[in-house]
């Protein structure tokens, strides 16, 4: 299969939304990260996007969709709370879990009878959904398991041949998937996925629990209903490990490393030994959020075996770094202060 990369712009729009209500699928831009479209609506479309992506079929999509009468024809009920949050938050990176309707494919939301629903804040996007009438299933346009892409560089490195369109939209403002909440009652929502919509914004607005599934491993056989929750995810090829530790407990901890092998995404000054090389990483966690996918990516590019990243911090943006870390290293944090190596796992 071909496989056009093309700009986003209006003149490409009836291109790519013909290609949608055809049963076709493309990447498309996000300000999260990118993903992988199809008709919400369509099977067989949705099963090209999971066999594209390689993807586990009780691993739900997220429905993106442009107009609050989209989602009143996806959802069974709307609670209050809900549009007060997509009134300050919509369109932007959250998304809202909600009963779905009979006609929305069990498929489309990994045999749930919810449906992961949110309203992307892209302009291409929120043009193409709304020329295509209908709510876009799109998860993120890798293969499954590797890094997230947050360009349409790192979509062509992985979907090339295997999908027919890729839409260009620079690189992805955010760098990680959108928040994912569902509601305990009209007052408080629980956060299944951290994102860049943080506890400490939604708690302007309602009560916030966090999901022990944020921080913990899932038994492999546990029912989710967000994606990201139950898999290894965002990992390159080489070994990711989180460092726990002050400056001096990280470089005394990166003087043990195979330095030939190993790469290392830190806050910029800590001193590296010759061999080690450094990956773009930064010192807020909106800079961590933004490099850290690519970064991974990037590591596999220079051959690195090994990955060393230090552990953010837990609030605000920091919690969805440390969520998709967690992931990406299968849960394995290293005291960097009992110097043992990975022993110290």
């Amino acid at each position: 299969m071909e496989t056009k990369l093309l700009k986003a712009g209006d003149d490409i729009l009836d291109e790519a939304a013909e290609l949608l209500r055809s049963g076709g699928i493309a990447a498309i831009p996000t300000e999260t990260v990118y993903g992988l479209a199809a008709n919400a609506y369509n099977v067989e479309a949705v099963r090209s996007v999971f066999r594209a992506k390689g993807r586990p079929q009780d691993n739900p999509l997220i429905l993106h969709i442009s107009s609050i009468d989209m989602l009143k024809d996806i959802a069974v009920s709307i609670r209050p709370l809900a549009l007060v949050l997509a009134e300050n938050f919509w369109p932007g990176p959250l998304t809202m879990i909600f009963p779905r309707k009979p006609h929305v494919p069990a498929e489309t939301c990994g045999g749930l009878d919810t449906a992961a629903v949110r309203m992307p804040r892209n302009a291409f996007t929120l043009a193409l959904i709304e020329k295509c009438g209908f709510p876009i299933a799109a998860p993120s346009a890798n293969t499954s398991g590797l890094p997230s892409p947050t360009s349409a560089v790192h979509v062509y490195d992985d979907m090339n041949g295997k999908i027919p369109l890729i839409i260009d939209g620079g690189e992805c403002r955010y760098g990680v998937e959108s928040t994912v909440v569902c509601f305990e009652d009209d007052e408080t929502v629980r956060i299944l996925r951290p994102g860049a919509v943080t506890p400490e914004m939604l708690r302007e607005y309602c009560h916030v629990v966090i999901d022990s599934g944020v921080l913990e491993k899932l038994d492999s056989g546990a029912k989710v209903i967000s994606p990201g929750m139950k898999y290894k995810h965002y990992s390159p090829s080489a070994e990711v490990y989180i460092l726990k530790g002050s400056d001096g407990e990280t470089a005394n901890f990166i003087k043990t490393v195979n330095v030939n092998k190993a790469g290392f995404l830190g806050n910029g000054d800590e001193p590296l030994p010759h061999g080690v090389k450094r990956l773009r990483y930064g010192k807020t966690p909106e800079e961590q959020a933004e490099n850290l996918f690519s970064s991974l990516r990037e590591a596999d590019a220079a051959g690195c075996t090994e990955v060393y990243v230090r552990m953010p911090q837990t609030e605000g943006m920091g919690l969805a770094v440390y969520n998709r870390l967690l992931r990406a290293a299968g849960f394995r944090v290293i005291d960097a202060g009992n110097c043992g190596g990975k022993d110290a796992l």
